[in-house]
């Protein structure tokens, strides 16, 4: 009984245990992951807490940021605008369309890069944002093409995939005629025989 008790309290002594202390060689602790996971999610979300909850703004900030907000709101109910105008009077709708045309052209070309640049930046965001999921995509590749290759190799052509192995019952009974037959097709037929 000493032994044993040495052994076990060689083992398991002093609040250790040798065994799990051993299998976290190979398999994370799920607990411990768990919790780092958490402390680095309660970071992540305190870090973006500081960068985008801005307490402190003051009244300027504010005014600025719907400032910022109302070109592209403008711009699209504008042009929807100058529709209903051109219904409702076509003639108020023709005067001012015959002042734009006075515009000099360099203006034109001044407004044009102003709305692009605006409109460009957001556009560019986009366009990176589609790049990189096209890359995430991509990245999986190899893992789909793993995927097909796995599959191709265990079809229902592969021998030795629905091997019975030592059961000798059921490799009569896989090719028996008895067990291939469809029972419902069997009792269809008896049906029509009768």
């Amino acid at each position: 009984m000493g032994l044993i008790e040495n052994i076990l309290g060689l083992v398991f002594g002093n609040g250790r245990n040798a065994i799990v202390e051993t299998a976290q060689v190979w398999r994370e602790n799920a607990e411990a992951g768990a919790a780092r996971e958490a402390d680095l999610t309660g970071k992540v979300l305190a870090q973006y807490g500081q960068e985008f909850g801005l307490p402190d703004r003051g009244k300027f900030d504010r005014i600025m940021d719907g400032i910022n907000r109302i070109p592209r709101p403008a711009l699209a109910l504008g042009t929807l605008a100058l529709f209903v105008a051109a219904m409702i009077s076509p003639s108020w709708f023709a005067e001012r369309m015959q002042g734009i045309a006075l515009v000099p052209e360099p203006l034109w070309w001044l407004l044009g890069a102003i709305v692009s640049f605006y409109f460009g930046a957001r556009h560019q965001f986009k366009g990176q944002q589609f790049q990189q999921s096209i890359a995430a995509t991509m990245a999986l590749v190899p893992q789909v093409v793993g995927n097909i290759e796995m599959l191709r190799t265990t079809g229902a052509e592969t021998p030795g995939q629905a091997d019975t192995g030592s059961d000798a019952e059921l490799s009569l009974s896989a090719v028996s005629a008895a067990a291939t037959q469809n029972a419902a097709l069997a009792d269809w037929g008896e049906s029509k025989a009768r």
